[in-house]
């Protein structure tokens, strides 16, 4: 299983957010190259990049922090955020980005998120955000009609072997995972998972080994940047 440090742009910058609210933002730093790198450094094997401004605004912005990113790790990068077409995913793609994932585009435009899963493959991820068990989208800002787990299936349908399931109630709150929502899901289909949202602790982490292999890498933001746990530290958790 991965441990997977989280890093969050925003007007250029390293931050997180509380439930994925733009109005309860917090500064982690200016320089995410910088950031990046010290994950790199402290023995991470894959980061999660997601621009938020793209993610609110519907289209790309961060692209010149993605592109500094790309340039400077030696370990791969997911990306996220604002990815709604195929030009957006080969942009990212070029930038660096060793997978994209898509959100908003798998529930509102499913034939072309369909299309590019065909033509990508496994460098598509689909992100499930779920609010109260229902699919959130447009950077968590709307919530739509379809449970988390039929969306899951849906893509599964299309090909998509991984997805990175996040419980937006529990992003950014350190109230550890959702482990009932976690559970439908995976027991709705046999794809791969990483899971995101309220990791705060080795507890935590302990609690998600039994869900491996199906359970791929669990994503890390808030605490690792409060020092609620160092990488390290969850490193020798889930490795032990």
């Amino acid at each position: 299983m991965l441990v997977i440090p989280a890093l969050d742009l925003r007007r250029g910058r390293c931050v997180r957010l509380y439930q994925g609210d733009p109005e309860r933002e917090t500064v982690f730093g200016d320089d995410p190259v910088e950031v990046a790198r010290q994950w790199e450094q402290l023995g991470a094997r894959l980061l999660h990049v997601v621009d938020l401004d793209g993610a609110f605004t519907g289209h790309s912005v961060n692209n010149e922090a993605v592109a500094s990113i790309g340039a400077a790790l030696r370990i791969p990068f997911q990306l996220g955020g604002g990815i709604r077409s195929r030009g957006a995913v080969e942009k990212a793609l070029a930038a660096g980005a060793f997978r994209v994932i898509l959100g908003t585009l798998a529930v509102e435009q499913p034939q072309e998120a369909r299309v590019l899963v065909d033509e990508f493959g496994e460098r598509i991820l689909v992100a499930i955000d779920a609010r109260e068990g229902m699919v959130a989208v447009k950077g968590w800002t709307e919530a739509s009609t379809i449970p988390s787990f039929e969306l899951a299936r849906r893509v599964e349908q299309w090909g998509v072997r991984e997805i990175i399931y996040t419980d937006t109630g529990r992003d950014g709150t350190l109230a550890g995972p959702n482990l009932q929502g976690l559970e439908e899901l995976l027991a709705a289909v046999s794809l791969r998972v990483i899971v995101s949202g309220g990791i705060s602790s080795r507890e935590d982490l302990s609690v998600l080994k039994p869900y491996a292999p199906q359970v791929r890498g669990v994503i890390i933001g808030q605490a690792l940047y409060t020092n609620r746990i160092t990488l390290q530290e969850a490193l020798d958790t889930i490795n032990s």
